[in-house]
């Protein structure tokens, strides 16, 4: 355990977990306010001038992904990202666990994040997947699912480290949610500095007029105006070994 692990552990439990769990059943998202203070928003967005943190580099524009780039850390990861990971997953495998029942799905997700990163690492995927992204004026980032392979969590968590109307305007985060035989449904997540948003990777459960059927869920960022935009995301399964290397 790095010794910043306990108090980010503290800010975690201090979040209202009952809000947060009917939020991510009711539409798929639940805000997470204010889990990073200004100073460490500004020493995350700092690492991305540091390639010895990272293991690899992604432009968007030439994947058709859309505008901006992003940089996948390597492990040892930072010790703030390594601690908000193992925190936060604790209190979200539970809502996973009820969303794969509620779905018929067998698979079932242990307590620990260790045990589950064990789970994923077995089957190949050994990747770390945090990364950090970076928007400038035009950018933009298209709706998209976060797999990389067999094992998935189905809750991931995005911190904005920069400050909206400031730092940066436009760059709004996007949901989309398509339910079976019918128009997708957007949603668009307002944050500020430090916050974060967790929300569905691929699918969620959804209560019919007589059962649970899954809606598929896709994200992305709006176009940047103006400024630039830094984003930390924590997605809680590894990847296979040759995702974008």
């Amino acid at each position: 355990m790095s010794a910043i692990e306990p108090a980010v552990s503290e800010r975690v439990d201090a979040l209202d977990w009952r809000r947060i769990r009917e939020d991510l059943g009711a539409q798929g998202n639940a805000v997470l306010p204010g889990l990073l203070a200004a100073e460490e928003t500004r020493t995350l967005s700092g690492l991305y001038a540091d390639d010895s943190v990272f293991r690899s580099r992604v432009v968007m524009a030439r994947h058709g992904f859309g505008r901006g780039e992003y940089k996948y850390f390597d492990y040892p990861l930072p010790a703030l990202v390594e601690a908000l990971r193992t925190t936060l997953y604790p209190k979200l495998a539970p809502i996973a666990n009820e969303w794969n029942t509620a779905m018929k799905i067998a698979v079932q997700y242990p307590g620990t994040h260790a045990a589950f990163i064990r789970r994923c690492h077995d089957a190949g995927q050994t990747k770390p997947t945090p990364l950090l992204l970076e928007y400038g004026a035009g950018d933009f980032n298209c709706l998209h699912q976060d797999l990389y392979g067999e094992h998935v969590f189905p809750i991931q968590v995005a911190f904005l480290l920069s400050e909206p109307d400031e730092d940066f305007t436009g760059g709004e985060f996007v949901l989309a949610e398509q339910r079976p035989r019918m128009q997708s449904r957007p949603e668009v997540v307002r944050l500020r500095r430090g916050d974060a948003v967790a929300f569905a990777v691929h699918h969620r459960p959804v209560q019919g007029t007589k059962s649970v059927y899954r809606v598929n869920m896709r994200h992305g960022v709006s176009r940047i105006r103006s400024g630039r935009r830094h984003t930390l995301g924590i997605i809680f399964h590894d990847a296979i070994g040759h995702y974008l290397e």
